[in-house]
């Protein structure tokens, strides 16, 4: 009865585990003699390229062909900030393409891709024991044989040296002998904590690999996270606005009209910013527009030449910028308007209502160092 209930507990955890993990795409559309087929992704092969459309997740690891794209990587990083990679950078298995159509060329067979890696962590959740957990298991093993015989040999033995021999007194003996020393506290008990102990953890979003580390959470003293997604909401916000020669209605107007013409959170911050101010960036002319990757935008907006994005931009366009820019820690977007520095934008995530709680009790629980 003990197997079957640590059996059942474990198809629980693994079950919760996988529910939270099972990122895996269910198919792939590969380019095979100038057509697109929709086949599973466990018949692609290595050299061969797959297409993905926007919204889709990449099925197998490869290299992008395609000149950029965007990517959504919280399923495998569980960075919330989405990450936008150039031709020939590494496409994982999972990964979410956000904007565009883009072609990969497959590198790794389904069964080597990083979410079948995932899946197989998942899957082997529970094999890694606990130190407590492998010696009770041998324990066990030499014990309960042992305890099992003694008791038959309680109830054979009198006879032949009992002289008022009662096979029901000495069965009943037996009896209580194997309750007293029976070990199903320990060998039951023991493993049915470790894997209730996974399974409650998966069902609040939290993977354990095995039991072994769940003992190891006993003695964390020190804890390192990132903060984005984690103490952050993942959500950019407007934090500042900083104007040089220009006023900061027209600055906001330029930039916003300018990122538009891109999906990337720092641009559709700054839109957002000046759709509360009510500033009418929709009816500007924008033209020429050009997005350079890792850097910024470029383009014109009412025959104005406009750059937006990190001071990277500026300085490859021979812009003087103050040098207070290189010293903030926030994400900033630089403006340049008509060949000039023009003012930047500072751009920040917004910490989790519950961010304080959770630092200060893990204070609390011993995690003084950080």
């Amino acid at each position: 009865m003990g197997e079957l209930f640590q059996t059942a507990a474990v198809r629980r955890a693994k079950g919760n585990i996988k529910a939270l993990l099972d990122v895996r795409p269910d198919q792939a559309t590969v380019l095979r003699d100038g057509r697109a087929a929709v086949v599973k992704p466990e018949t692609v092969q290595v050299g061969e390229t797959i297409r993905v459309r926007p919204g889709e997740r990449a099925s197998l690891d490869g290299v992008l062909l395609s000149v950029q794209g965007s990517f959504d990587t919280a399923a495998l990083t569980g960075e919330s900030k989405p990450r936008t990679l150039a031709i020939d950078e590494t496409v994982l298995a999972g990964m979410i393409s956000l904007d565009s159509v883009v072609e990969i060329r497959v590198t790794k067979p389904f069964g080597e891709s990083s979410i079948a890696r995932i899946l197989d962590l998942v899957q082997n959740a529970a094999a890694h024991k606990a130190p407590t957990e492998l010696f009770i298991r041998k324990f066990a093993k030499v014990y309960t044989p042992i305890v099992v015989l003694l008791a038959v040999l309680l109830v054979l033995v009198p006879s032949f040296i009992v002289q008022d021999y009662s096979f029901q007194t000495w069965l009943y003996r037996a009896l209580i002998f194997l309750v007293i020393s029976c070990p199903c506290a320990l060998v039951i008990s023991i493993p049915l904590g470790y894997f209730g102990g996974i399974g409650a953890a998966s069902r609040n979003g939290i993977l354990f690999k095995g039991s072994n580390f769940l003992d190891l959470m006993a003695k964390v003293n020190t804890v390192v996270m990132d903060k984005t997604g984690t103490l952050t909401q993942g959500v950019f916000k407007v934090q500042k606005v900083e104007n040089t020669g220009i006023e900061k209605t027209e600055l906001l107007r330029l930039a916003a009209a300018l990122e538009q013409h891109s999906t990337h959170p720092v641009g559709k911050a700054l839109i957002t910013y000046a759709g509360e101010l009510q500033i009418d960036w929709q009816h500007a002319v924008v033209t020429d527009v050009q997005e350079i990757a890792g850097y910024g935008l470029s383009g014109k907006v009412d025959g104005r030449a406009v750059l937006v994005g990190n001071t990277k931009l500026l300085q490859q366009s021979g812009i003087a910028y103050p040098s207070e820019l290189d010293a903030e820690v926030d994400t900033i977007a630089a403006v340049a308007v008509g060949g000039q520095y023009a003012g930047y934008v500072t751009i920040a995530d917004e910490i989790k209502p519950d961010a304080e709680q959770t630092v200060a009790g893990l204070h609390r629980a011993g995690c003084a160092n950080w």
